[in-house]
């Protein structure tokens, strides 16, 4: 692998930095991206629109104010791709759907607009499925996106092109959303790094979730990054925090030394049970950080019913997506869900009941700082584009198991609207990559990822998939 191919496959703090310091330059990196979705995107169909020439006007500006010794960005000069569910001023931004299919917006969502004001060129964007309303990354328009470890297999959803792309050095990063774990599922399916932040700390506008979409923030959607370094994940959440209004957060500094931090693992439970492959690649992770010196609770639990809540969190995520979710999609699936009947009183009924929830959880982190949790109950799965969400299977330990099920482990945290990061922790038998949630009391996202980035240096960290091993 030459020079220009290597540099795509660094973390975005050292591609900035490489820029500023002139070890590189901004044009060299577009045009390695460049090269690179030309040889491997046909692969993976992770990246859908392009625009080269406006990218590289601004990659040829940014090289001259380096030049010039001008005050540059945290991101000054580095190339990304954004997915496709985020409107983006100038470029195609369809959120997967056919009716936005010419959809070229006038305005950046607010993660597009914080990450342009630190440098950053936007020179594509990337797959996803329908109104972002799956664990996999298809729709009619585009196609399908594959797994960078196995073209078999899906990359997750609805961040899958976005998580595709920075796992095989087709970006620098990339901005997933995530309602029900669509930015934890990509990063644990593709060997990457995700962060879910608190809810309401980082601008949701511009978000593509139906055909009006863009103009309020929905309920439980979070915007948040997708990166190869647990360092890139904490660069990029500085720049995304919301910088005005009624919900900024107060969030809670970084911990002066990770191995003080009191962390409980949860790591299977009879409310949906995990796959034997899964669960151990995530035992061996909590082994190793016992290991290196950090003491886990192994049996320390929030004082809710798992079940109820996942089946709350539901009810909610389905009402904050009922304006692009057809009634049939759900059909099938065994939780209360909302529909277009369902009224302001019944939501915030529903909304007191969660309150109550979040209530436990702030109580069970006054005793702990981290609960280590899967992401999903099975490996990354393989392509099943038939029926809907609520009559798809996946099996499970040789039994079939609705595939509704797969939200409900993110659901339960993304509902009480708490902070999670994913670490790649290594592969599981099958060969495919594994992550869990690192989750922690709201506003201490910091402390999530720098615990996520500790484990992730004791697992072995982002590896290079087979699609973009050295050839």
């Amino acid at each position: 692998m030459d020079m220009d191919e290597e540099i795509t496959l660094w973390p975005t703090t050292r591609q900035a930095q490489a820029i500023k310091s002139g070890e590189i330059t901004s044009r060299q990196l577009l045009e390695a991206f460049a090269a690179r979705i030309e040889r491997i995107n046909p692969q993976l169909n992770a990246v859908v629109t392009l625009d080269l020439d406006a990218a590289r006007a601004a990659a040829d500006a940014a090289d001259a104010a380096v030049a010039r010794g001008e005050q540059l960005g945290a991101l000054h000069g580095v190339p990304v791709t954004i997915k496709d569910a985020l409107e983006t001023a100038g470029l195609r931004s369809t959120g997967g759907a056919v009716e936005l299919h010419n959809n070229v917006p006038e305005r950046d969502a607010g993660v597009v607009a914080a990450i342009k004001d630190a440098g950053a060129i936007v020179f594509g964007k990337t797959n996803l499925p329908r109104w972002s309303g799956d664990i996999q990354a298809f729709n009619e328009m585009f196609g399908t996106t594959v797994n960078p470890w196995n073209s078999k297999r899906v990359p997750g959803g609805s961040s899958g092109g976005a998580a595709a792309a920075v796992s095989a050095g087709l970006t620098s990063f990339e901005i997933g959303t995530d309602i029900g774990g669509s930015i934890r599922y990509p990063a644990s399916f593709c060997g990457v790094f995700g962060h879910k932040p608190s809810w309401g700390i980082i601008p949701s506008t511009g978000y593509l979730d139906h055909e009006a979409g863009g103009t309020i923030e929905a309920d439980v959607n979070v915007h948040g990054p997708l990166a190869r370094s647990a360092e890139d994940l904490e660069l990029l959440l500085g720049i995304l925090l919301r910088k005005e209004g009624p919900l900024v957060a107060n969030l809670a500094p970084p911990p002066e030394d990770v191995g003080s931090l009191r962390v409980a693992a949860w790591l299977d439970d009879p409310f949906c049970s995990v796959d034997a492959e899964v669960l151990d690649v995530m035992n061996a992770a909590v082994d190793a950080l016992v290991a290196s010196g950090i003491a886990v609770d192994r049996t320390a639990r929030p004082d809710i019913d798992p079940a109820k809540a996942s089946g709350l969190g539901m009810w909610l995520v389905t009402a904050a997506m009922v304006q692009s979710m057809p009634a049939e999609e759900l059909e099938g699936v065994e939780e209360p869900s909302a529909d277009s009947s369902s009224t302001h009183r019944q939501w915030l009924d529903a909304h007191a009941e969660r309150e109550a929830i979040r209530g436990k959880w702030a109580e069970f982190f006054t005793r702990y700082d981290a609960l280590l949790m899967p992401v999903g109950f099975v490996p990354p799965f393989e392509h099943d584009q038939e029926g809907n969400f609520g009559t798809r299977t996946l099996v499970c330990n040789g039994a079939e198991r609705p595939y509704a099920d797969l939200v409900k482990w993110t659901i339960l945290t993304g509902m009480a609207y708490l902070p999670a990061s994913v670490p790649p922790l290594g592969l599981c038998k099958s060969g495919l990559p594994i992550g869990f949630q690192v989750v922690g009391p709201y506003g201490s996202d910091y402390s999530t990822i720098r615990l996520a980035g500790r484990i992730a240096d004791l697992c072995g960290g982002y590896q290079r998939p087979p699609v973009a091993a050295e050839e």
